[in-house]
């Protein structure tokens, strides 16, 4: 049987690229407009493990690292605080501005 690499490590090495990190944080922001809160974990999860990991990001943000990866697991319940302050320090590290656009649900 052929070996196969993992999703994490596939995603790891795409997130070196600076369009592909970008729009992965883009899709995490969306699922939280959208309301998927769980799919927003996931890929913020992947996110901070591709780049520059819970230990930095929890020093940055004044928590522990085991407390936001507990946040962003599938059980984890987060405060919308402490979502905001995740996206914004990973924008300002990555030099990313997301905006949201408002637009009529019908030209979606």
């Amino acid at each position: 049987m052929p070996l196969t690499r993992s999703f994490r490590e596939t995603i790891k090495e795409q997130l070196a690229g600076r369009d592909f990190r970008r729009e992965f944080l883009r899709e995490a922001v969306a699922n939280m407009v959208a309301g998927d809160l769980d799919t927003a974990k996931a890929v913020l999860r992947e996110y901070i493990n591709g780049t520059v990991g819970f230990i930095v990001l929890g020093e940055a943000l004044s928590k522990s690292p085991k407390s936001l990866m507990r946040m962003l697991s599938p059980e984890g319940n987060p405060q919308a605080r402490n979502l905001f302050d995740m996206v914004a320090y990973l924008q300002k590290i990555d030099g990313t501005i997301l905006e949201i656009r408002a637009s009529d649900a019908a030209a979606a």
